[in-house]
């Protein structure tokens, strides 16, 4: 029973309460939604740069430990220390030193590099050979996702470097393969001083990156 002078709420206050709680509630999970989303963003960025940065260090090294030593395929061909473009096997492959050998295998500290796209990814292989049998198989790694153009300019000699008005290097008459001529017999030509890379990627654009290659 309710005693004299007690009320209870009336429907309408009850009405307008829960409002006001459906507000807040709605509001405070925009803010958290938000939030969440915003974080989502900003680790998925995060991995990208990572990625990015993990590519570009790997062919940073891959190029300052270039070593100009030709090697013999798996058909009995003979392949020059560096090669690529789009009449190469792979647009970019090359000789490197250095290769860790912490185990003490029985092996070459050389090592020959390879770095191709594949269903739109970069990817780094190696053979843990230079020459190489028919049935050698590479090892291979996915460097980056969303690549879609990969492209690679050699440039032959110190004289021909060319400076646009703006003191940049002007890589539009270097050449776009660097392959063995077929009619040179065995002959290999010499690595190029210096080559561009240029990758375009889904979400960053076109990246482009210069290497001057180490004198062996």
């Amino acid at each position: 029973m309710v005693k004299s002078g007690q009320r209870g709420f009336t429907l309408v206050e009850v009405l307008i309460a829960l409002a006001i709680t459906a507000f807040v509630a709605a509001a405070s999970y925009s803010g958290i939604s938000t939030t969440l989303t915003g974080a989502e963003r900003l680790r998925a960025t995060s991995e990208r740069t990572r990625d990015l940065n993990r590519t570009f260090a790997l062919l940073n090294r891959d190029v300052r430990q270039f070593s100009n030593r030709s090697l013999r395929d798996e058909f009995g061909g003979t392949q020059p220390a560096l090669s690529g473009g789009p009449l190469a096997f792979y647009p970019l492959s090359l000789t490197r030193e250095g290769w860790s050998n912490s185990l003490q295998q029985r092996r070459s500290e050389l090592q020959r590099v390879f770095y191709y796209l594949e269903d739109d990814s970069l990817w780094r292989a190696y053979y843990t050979v230079l020459d190489r049998a028919v049935d050698a198989e590479p090892q291979r790694m996915e460097l980056l996702s969303g690549v879609v153009g990969f492209e690679m300019r050699f440039l032959d000699t110190i004289e021909n470097l060319q400076l646009d008005r703006d003191l940049v290097v002007d890589t539009r008459a270097w050449s776009e393969n660097w392959v063995a001529d077929p009619g040179a017999g065995t002959a290999v030509p010499p690595p190029p001083v210096a080559l561009e890379l240029r990758l375009d990627l889904e979400d960053f654009g076109a990246l482009r990156r210069l290497y001057e290659l180490p004198a062996r």
